[in-house]
Protein backbone atom coordinates (compact mmCIF):
# COMPACT_ATOMS: atom_id res chain seq x y z
CA UNK A 1 0.00 0.00 0.00
CA UNK A 2 1.08 3.61 -0.57
CA UNK A 3 -0.18 5.73 1.53
CA UNK A 4 1.19 9.36 -0.16
CA UNK A 5 4.55 9.34 2.15
CA UNK A 6 6.12 5.68 1.89
CA UNK A 7 5.16 2.32 0.43
CA UNK A 8 4.04 -0.98 2.99
CA UNK A 9 4.94 -3.98 1.51
CA UNK A 10 2.37 -6.84 1.48
CA UNK A 11 1.99 -8.72 5.17
CA UNK A 12 -0.07 -11.37 6.32
CA UNK A 13 -2.70 -10.85 9.50
CA UNK A 14 -1.35 -10.31 12.40
CA UNK A 15 2.39 -9.46 11.56
CA UNK A 16 3.60 -6.26 11.72
CA UNK A 17 5.99 -3.94 9.34
CA UNK A 18 8.48 -1.60 10.65
CA UNK A 19 9.75 1.25 8.18
CA UNK A 20 12.31 3.13 8.36
CA UNK A 21 11.33 7.29 7.96
CA UNK A 22 11.35 8.43 4.24
CA UNK A 23 14.28 10.08 3.38
CA UNK A 24 12.99 13.16 2.64
CA UNK A 25 12.80 13.83 6.27
CA UNK A 26 16.17 14.30 6.43
CA UNK A 27 15.42 17.79 5.87
CA UNK A 28 14.42 18.46 9.36
CA UNK A 29 17.18 16.27 10.67
CA UNK A 30 20.45 16.00 8.37
CA UNK A 31 23.07 14.81 10.95
CA UNK A 32 20.86 12.28 11.78
CA UNK A 33 22.49 8.63 10.16
CA UNK A 34 19.52 7.52 8.22
CA UNK A 35 18.02 4.39 6.68
CA UNK A 36 16.31 4.53 3.95
CA UNK A 37 15.13 0.06 3.44
CA UNK A 38 12.38 -1.43 5.04
CA UNK A 39 13.01 -3.40 7.90
CA UNK A 40 10.21 -6.15 7.04
CA UNK A 41 7.47 -7.93 8.68
CA UNK A 42 7.70 -8.77 12.14
CA UNK A 43 5.57 -11.14 14.76
CA UNK A 44 4.91 -9.51 18.31
CA UNK A 45 7.62 -11.93 19.44
CA UNK A 46 10.16 -10.42 17.57
CA UNK A 47 8.97 -6.94 18.06
CA UNK A 48 9.52 -7.57 21.40
CA UNK A 49 13.39 -8.45 20.98
CA UNK A 50 14.24 -5.96 18.77
CA UNK A 51 15.86 -2.74 19.86
CA UNK A 52 14.22 0.07 18.98
CA UNK A 53 15.94 3.22 20.75
CA UNK A 54 17.54 5.32 18.43
CA UNK A 55 15.83 3.85 15.68
CA UNK A 56 13.53 6.39 13.48
CA UNK A 57 11.44 3.41 12.06
CA UNK A 58 7.53 3.99 11.92
CA UNK A 59 5.10 0.49 11.93
CA UNK A 60 1.13 -0.41 10.79
CA UNK A 61 -0.30 -3.69 11.82
CA UNK A 62 -1.87 -6.01 9.52
CA UNK A 63 -5.29 -6.78 10.95
CA UNK A 64 -8.21 -8.64 9.33
CA UNK A 65 -10.04 -5.36 8.52
CA UNK A 66 -6.72 -4.10 6.65
CA UNK A 67 -3.69 -1.91 7.55
CA UNK A 68 -4.19 -0.34 11.16
CA UNK A 69 -2.65 3.30 11.34
CA UNK A 70 0.93 4.49 11.76
CA UNK A 71 2.95 4.09 15.26
CA UNK A 72 4.33 6.43 16.12
CA UNK A 73 3.07 8.65 13.63
CA UNK A 74 5.67 9.74 10.87
CA UNK A 75 5.99 13.63 12.69
CA UNK A 76 7.42 11.95 15.63
CA UNK A 77 8.71 9.47 14.52
CA UNK A 78 10.82 10.72 11.88
CA UNK A 79 12.43 13.79 13.98
CA UNK A 80 9.68 16.61 13.68
CA UNK A 81 9.69 17.15 16.77
CA UNK A 82 9.60 20.23 19.78
CA UNK A 83 13.49 19.91 20.22
CA UNK A 84 13.58 20.29 16.27
CA UNK A 85 10.95 23.07 16.01
CA UNK A 86 12.92 24.85 18.71
CA UNK A 87 15.77 24.66 16.65
CA UNK A 88 14.60 25.71 13.58
CA UNK A 89 13.21 28.42 15.07
CA UNK A 90 16.01 29.49 16.35
CA UNK A 91 17.86 29.27 12.99
CA UNK A 92 15.16 31.17 11.74
CA UNK A 93 15.97 34.12 13.72
CA UNK A 94 19.78 33.42 13.09
CA UNK A 95 18.94 33.91 9.07
CA UNK A 96 16.49 36.80 10.00
CA UNK A 97 19.44 38.50 12.21
CA UNK A 98 22.08 38.34 9.11
CA UNK A 99 19.67 39.31 6.83
CA UNK A 100 18.96 42.61 9.15
CA UNK A 101 22.98 43.10 8.99
CA UNK A 102 23.89 42.82 5.53
CA UNK A 103 20.40 44.99 4.66
CA UNK A 104 21.98 47.93 6.84
CA UNK A 105 25.38 47.19 5.49
CA UNK A 106 24.26 47.53 1.73
CA UNK A 107 21.88 50.43 2.39
CA UNK A 108 24.87 52.13 4.30
CA UNK A 109 27.29 51.43 1.14
CA UNK A 110 24.42 52.59 -1.18
CA UNK A 111 24.15 55.73 0.26
CA UNK A 112 28.02 56.72 0.95
CA UNK A 113 28.87 55.46 -2.47
CA UNK A 114 25.76 57.37 -4.36
CA UNK A 115 27.83 60.50 -2.46
CA UNK A 116 30.87 59.61 -3.55
CA UNK A 117 30.23 58.98 -6.98
CA UNK A 118 28.19 62.48 -7.29
CA UNK A 119 31.79 64.45 -6.02
CA UNK A 120 34.05 62.37 -8.36
CA UNK A 121 32.04 63.57 -11.27
CA UNK A 122 30.97 66.99 -9.88
CA UNK A 123 34.88 67.97 -9.75
CA UNK A 124 36.40 68.48 -13.43
CA UNK A 125 39.60 68.77 -11.53
CA UNK A 126 38.97 65.06 -10.10
CA UNK A 127 38.62 63.21 -13.40
CA UNK A 128 41.68 61.27 -14.22
CA UNK A 129 42.23 57.81 -15.09
CA UNK A 130 42.61 56.72 -11.38
CA UNK A 131 39.28 58.29 -10.21
CA UNK A 132 37.55 56.75 -13.16
CA UNK A 133 38.55 53.33 -12.30
CA UNK A 134 37.45 54.20 -8.67
CA UNK A 135 33.94 55.12 -10.27
CA UNK A 136 33.57 51.88 -11.93
CA UNK A 137 33.99 49.81 -8.60
CA UNK A 138 31.83 52.12 -6.74
CA UNK A 139 29.24 51.75 -9.80
CA UNK A 140 29.69 47.91 -9.71
CA UNK A 141 29.36 47.52 -5.49
CA UNK A 142 26.18 50.13 -6.16
CA UNK A 143 24.68 47.47 -8.44
CA UNK A 144 25.92 44.53 -6.29
CA UNK A 145 23.59 46.36 -3.18
CA UNK A 146 20.58 47.13 -5.77
CA UNK A 147 20.84 43.51 -7.21
CA UNK A 148 20.70 42.36 -3.32
CA UNK A 149 17.68 44.43 -2.26
CA UNK A 150 15.71 43.30 -5.62
CA UNK A 151 16.65 39.46 -5.22
CA UNK A 152 15.13 39.97 -1.37
CA UNK A 153 11.65 41.18 -2.22
CA UNK A 154 11.15 38.70 -5.27
CA UNK A 155 12.07 35.38 -3.13
CA UNK A 156 11.15 37.06 0.24
CA UNK A 157 8.34 39.11 -0.10
CA UNK A 158 5.90 36.99 1.83
CA UNK A 159 7.46 35.17 5.05
CA UNK A 160 4.95 32.21 4.24
CA UNK A 161 5.79 31.72 0.53
CA UNK A 162 8.26 29.28 0.02
CA UNK A 163 10.57 30.33 -2.82
CA UNK A 164 11.90 26.78 -3.43
CA UNK A 165 8.74 26.60 -5.82
CA UNK A 166 9.34 29.99 -7.72
CA UNK A 167 10.26 28.90 -11.09
CA UNK A 168 9.52 32.58 -13.31
CA UNK A 169 11.31 34.09 -15.92
CA UNK A 170 11.09 36.97 -14.01
CA UNK A 171 12.26 35.37 -10.70
CA UNK A 172 15.42 33.47 -13.04
CA UNK A 173 15.98 36.78 -14.53
CA UNK A 174 16.87 38.36 -11.55
CA UNK A 175 19.11 36.04 -10.23
CA UNK A 176 21.02 36.25 -13.82
CA UNK A 177 21.20 40.05 -12.73
CA UNK A 178 22.39 39.24 -9.24
CA UNK A 179 25.29 37.11 -10.26
CA UNK A 180 26.45 39.32 -12.86
CA UNK A 181 26.45 42.17 -10.56
CA UNK A 182 28.23 40.19 -8.26
CA UNK A 183 31.05 38.73 -10.47
CA UNK A 184 31.24 42.60 -12.09
CA UNK A 185 32.02 43.46 -8.24
CA UNK A 186 35.05 41.07 -7.98
CA UNK A 187 36.28 41.79 -11.38
CA UNK A 188 36.77 45.30 -10.46
CA UNK A 189 38.01 44.75 -7.06
CA UNK A 190 40.93 42.72 -9.53
CA UNK A 191 41.59 45.53 -11.93
CA UNK A 192 42.00 48.10 -9.39
CA UNK A 193 44.48 45.80 -8.10
CA UNK A 194 46.05 45.17 -11.11
CA UNK A 195 45.98 49.19 -11.63
CA UNK A 196 48.08 50.04 -8.67
CA UNK A 197 50.38 47.21 -9.47
CA UNK A 198 51.19 48.42 -12.56
CA UNK A 199 51.58 52.09 -11.55
CA UNK A 200 54.68 51.01 -9.30
CA UNK A 201 56.18 48.35 -11.64
CA UNK A 202 55.91 50.41 -14.89
CA UNK A 203 57.85 53.68 -15.14
CA UNK A 204 56.08 54.89 -18.30
CA UNK A 205 52.58 54.13 -18.23
CA UNK A 206 49.83 55.02 -20.67
CA UNK A 207 46.55 55.10 -18.51
CA UNK A 208 44.23 56.59 -21.07
CA UNK A 209 45.18 53.42 -23.32
CA UNK A 210 44.82 50.65 -20.99
CA UNK A 211 41.52 52.48 -19.61
CA UNK A 212 39.52 50.94 -22.76
CA UNK A 213 40.66 47.13 -22.02
CA UNK A 214 40.03 47.60 -17.95
CA UNK A 215 36.55 48.46 -18.70
CA UNK A 216 35.72 45.50 -21.13
CA UNK A 217 37.71 43.38 -18.44
CA UNK A 218 35.77 44.71 -15.88
CA UNK A 219 32.10 44.57 -17.66
CA UNK A 220 32.65 42.37 -20.20
CA UNK A 221 34.10 39.29 -18.67
CA UNK A 222 31.20 39.25 -16.12
CA UNK A 223 28.66 38.87 -19.20
CA UNK A 224 30.40 36.06 -20.43
CA UNK A 225 30.93 34.26 -17.50
CA UNK A 226 27.10 34.68 -16.38
CA UNK A 227 25.79 34.10 -20.00
CA UNK A 228 27.50 30.75 -20.29
CA UNK A 229 26.39 30.03 -16.70
CA UNK A 230 22.77 31.02 -17.47
CA UNK A 231 22.35 28.84 -21.15
CA UNK A 232 24.36 25.74 -18.86
CA UNK A 233 21.49 26.03 -16.52
CA UNK A 234 18.99 26.03 -18.85
CA UNK A 235 19.56 22.96 -20.28
CA UNK A 236 20.81 21.36 -17.85
CA UNK A 237 19.01 22.27 -14.71
CA UNK A 238 16.17 24.34 -15.04
CA UNK A 239 15.00 24.13 -12.01
CA UNK A 240 13.38 26.39 -9.29
CA UNK A 241 14.42 30.20 -9.52
CA UNK A 242 18.14 29.01 -10.00
CA UNK A 243 19.29 30.64 -6.32
CA UNK A 244 20.08 27.18 -5.11
CA UNK A 245 23.29 26.11 -6.92
CA UNK A 246 23.16 21.49 -6.18
CA UNK A 247 25.06 21.11 -9.75
CA UNK A 248 28.58 21.81 -8.44
CA UNK A 249 30.29 21.67 -12.47
CA UNK A 250 27.54 24.32 -13.05
CA UNK A 251 28.37 26.32 -10.60
CA UNK A 252 32.12 26.68 -11.01
CA UNK A 253 31.03 28.35 -14.49
CA UNK A 254 30.52 31.35 -12.23
CA UNK A 255 32.71 30.81 -8.63
CA UNK A 256 36.03 29.60 -11.12
CA UNK A 257 36.74 32.71 -12.49
CA UNK A 258 35.83 34.84 -9.23
CA UNK A 259 38.32 32.64 -7.02
CA UNK A 260 40.44 33.11 -9.75
CA UNK A 261 40.43 36.94 -9.44
CA UNK A 262 40.67 36.73 -5.71
CA UNK A 263 43.70 34.66 -5.69
CA UNK A 264 45.19 36.60 -8.41
CA UNK A 265 44.24 39.23 -6.30
CA UNK A 266 45.86 38.31 -3.36
CA UNK A 267 49.56 37.58 -5.51
CA UNK A 268 49.13 41.61 -6.12
CA UNK A 269 48.68 42.41 -2.62
CA UNK A 270 51.39 40.67 -1.60
CA UNK A 271 53.43 42.17 -4.50
CA UNK A 272 52.50 45.81 -3.54
CA UNK A 273 53.10 44.87 0.13
CA UNK A 274 57.00 43.70 -1.10
CA UNK A 275 57.13 46.74 -3.26
CA UNK A 276 56.29 49.35 -0.38
CA UNK A 277 58.47 47.68 2.18
CA UNK A 278 61.53 48.26 -0.06
CA UNK A 279 60.51 51.94 -1.50
CA UNK A 280 60.24 52.56 2.61
CA UNK A 281 63.42 51.25 3.57
CA UNK A 282 65.18 53.06 1.15
CA UNK A 283 66.84 56.07 2.78
CA UNK A 284 65.69 58.60 0.62
CA UNK A 285 62.28 57.96 2.68
CA UNK A 286 64.01 58.93 6.13
CA UNK A 287 62.33 58.00 9.65
CA UNK A 288 62.96 55.80 11.60
CA UNK A 289 62.40 52.09 11.82
CA UNK A 290 58.86 52.54 13.92
CA UNK A 291 57.66 55.33 11.91
CA UNK A 292 57.98 53.04 8.18
CA UNK A 293 56.47 49.88 10.18
CA UNK A 294 53.88 52.94 10.94
CA UNK A 295 53.32 53.61 6.98
CA UNK A 296 53.66 50.23 5.95
CA UNK A 297 50.74 49.26 7.99
CA UNK A 298 48.55 51.75 7.37
CA UNK A 299 49.35 51.32 3.36
CA UNK A 300 48.28 47.67 4.40
CA UNK A 301 45.13 48.01 5.77
CA UNK A 302 44.35 51.07 3.22
CA UNK A 303 44.55 48.39 0.45
CA UNK A 304 42.70 44.95 2.43
CA UNK A 305 38.99 46.57 1.63
CA UNK A 306 40.43 47.81 -2.07
CA UNK A 307 41.39 44.49 -2.69
CA UNK A 308 38.90 42.19 -1.52
CA UNK A 309 41.32 40.46 0.35
CA UNK A 310 39.36 39.46 3.18
CA UNK A 311 37.65 37.24 0.53
CA UNK A 312 40.63 34.36 0.35
CA UNK A 313 39.46 32.93 3.78
CA UNK A 314 36.51 30.95 2.33
CA UNK A 315 37.51 31.23 -1.23
CA UNK A 316 38.19 27.04 -1.96
CA UNK A 317 36.01 25.75 1.15
CA UNK A 318 32.88 24.12 -0.14
CA UNK A 319 29.70 25.81 0.36
CA UNK A 320 28.59 23.82 3.02
CA UNK A 321 31.68 24.22 5.39
CA UNK A 322 31.52 26.99 8.06
CA UNK A 323 27.94 28.07 6.70
CA UNK A 324 27.02 30.00 9.39
CA UNK A 325 30.76 32.14 9.94
CA UNK A 326 30.58 32.63 5.73
CA UNK A 327 27.02 34.06 6.12
CA UNK A 328 28.32 36.53 8.81
CA UNK A 329 31.31 37.24 7.08
CA UNK A 330 30.82 37.65 3.80
CA UNK A 331 27.35 39.00 3.81
CA UNK A 332 27.20 40.50 6.58
CA UNK A 333 30.29 42.10 7.42
CA UNK A 334 31.19 41.87 3.60
CA UNK A 335 28.16 44.43 2.71
CA UNK A 336 29.83 47.74 4.06
CA UNK A 337 32.75 46.96 2.01
CA UNK A 338 31.52 49.64 -0.33
CA UNK A 339 31.18 52.05 2.60
CA UNK A 340 34.74 51.24 4.11
CA UNK A 341 36.03 52.21 0.60
CA UNK A 342 34.06 54.99 -0.24
CA UNK A 343 34.77 56.71 2.89
CA UNK A 344 39.02 55.75 2.09
CA UNK A 345 38.86 56.43 -1.25
CA UNK A 346 36.92 59.55 -1.58
CA UNK A 347 35.68 61.28 1.62
CA UNK A 348 39.58 61.30 3.25
CA UNK A 349 41.28 61.74 0.31
CA UNK A 350 43.37 64.31 0.65
CA UNK A 351 42.12 65.41 -3.49
CA UNK A 352 39.04 64.91 -2.97
CA UNK A 353 38.95 67.63 0.07
CA UNK A 354 40.68 70.14 -1.30
CA UNK A 355 38.89 70.23 -4.29
CA UNK A 356 35.83 70.55 -1.62
CA UNK A 357 37.49 73.30 0.41
CA UNK A 358 38.43 75.15 -2.89
CA UNK A 359 34.46 75.34 -4.11
CA UNK A 360 33.28 75.86 -1.03
CA UNK A 361 35.52 78.92 -0.74
CA UNK A 362 34.94 80.13 -4.11
CA UNK A 363 31.40 79.83 -3.69
CA UNK A 364 31.63 81.89 0.09
CA UNK A 365 33.69 84.69 -1.64
CA UNK A 366 30.89 84.79 -4.52
CA UNK A 367 28.14 84.80 -2.30
CA UNK A 368 30.01 87.48 -0.11
CA UNK A 369 30.16 90.11 -3.35
CA UNK A 370 26.28 89.11 -4.27
CA UNK A 371 25.35 90.40 -0.58
CA UNK A 372 27.59 93.37 -0.88
CA UNK A 373 26.64 94.64 -4.54
CA UNK A 374 23.24 93.96 -3.76
CA UNK A 375 23.63 96.84 -0.67
CA UNK A 376 25.62 99.19 -2.50
CA UNK A 377 23.96 99.12 -5.97
CA UNK A 378 20.13 97.76 -5.46
CA UNK A 379 18.90 98.99 -8.97
CA UNK A 380 21.82 97.35 -10.99
CA UNK A 381 21.31 94.27 -8.56
CA UNK A 382 17.66 94.12 -9.52
CA UNK A 383 18.36 94.51 -13.33
CA UNK A 384 19.03 90.73 -14.28
CA UNK A 385 22.00 90.16 -16.70
CA UNK A 386 24.01 93.34 -16.55
CA UNK A 387 24.29 93.14 -12.61
CA UNK A 388 25.32 90.03 -13.03
CA UNK A 389 27.94 90.62 -15.41
CA UNK A 390 29.02 93.28 -13.43
CA UNK A 391 29.44 91.14 -9.98
CA UNK A 392 31.42 88.73 -11.98
CA UNK A 393 34.09 91.34 -12.97
CA UNK A 394 34.32 92.28 -9.28
CA UNK A 395 35.10 88.38 -8.04
CA UNK A 396 37.43 88.48 -10.63
CA UNK A 397 39.37 91.77 -9.80
CA UNK A 398 38.94 91.08 -6.63
CA UNK A 399 40.61 87.57 -6.43
CA UNK A 400 43.44 89.25 -9.30
CA UNK A 401 44.03 92.33 -6.21
CA UNK A 402 44.29 89.88 -3.93
CA UNK A 403 47.17 87.85 -5.62
CA UNK A 404 49.04 90.74 -6.26
CA UNK A 405 49.35 91.45 -2.82
CA UNK A 406 50.74 88.66 -1.84
CA UNK A 407 54.64 88.31 -1.61
CA UNK A 408 56.35 86.28 -4.22
CA UNK A 409 57.82 83.55 -2.04
CA UNK A 410 54.42 82.55 -0.81
CA UNK A 411 53.43 82.19 -4.53
CA UNK A 412 55.92 80.18 -5.04
CA UNK A 413 55.14 77.44 -1.70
Amino acid sequence: MWDNITCWKPARVGEIVLVSCPKFFQIFDPDQVWETETIGELGFEDIKSLDLSGMRVVSRNCTKDGWSETFPHYLDACGFDEYNESESGDQNYYYMSVKALYTVGYSTSLVSLTTAMVILCRFRKLHCTRNFIHMNLFASFMLRAISVFIKDWILYEEQDNNHCFISTVECKAIMVFFHYCVVSNYFWLFIEGLYLFTLLVETFFPERRYFYWYTMVGWGSPTICVSVWAALRLYFDNTGCWDMNDSTPLWWVIKGPVVGSIMVNFGLFVGIIFILVQKLQSPDMGGNESSIYLRLARSTLLLIPLFGIHYTIFAFSPEYVSKRERLVFELGLGSFQGFVVAVLYCFLNGEVQAEIKRKWRSWKVNRYFAVDFKHRHPSLASSGANGGTQLSILSKSSSQIRMSGLPADHLAT
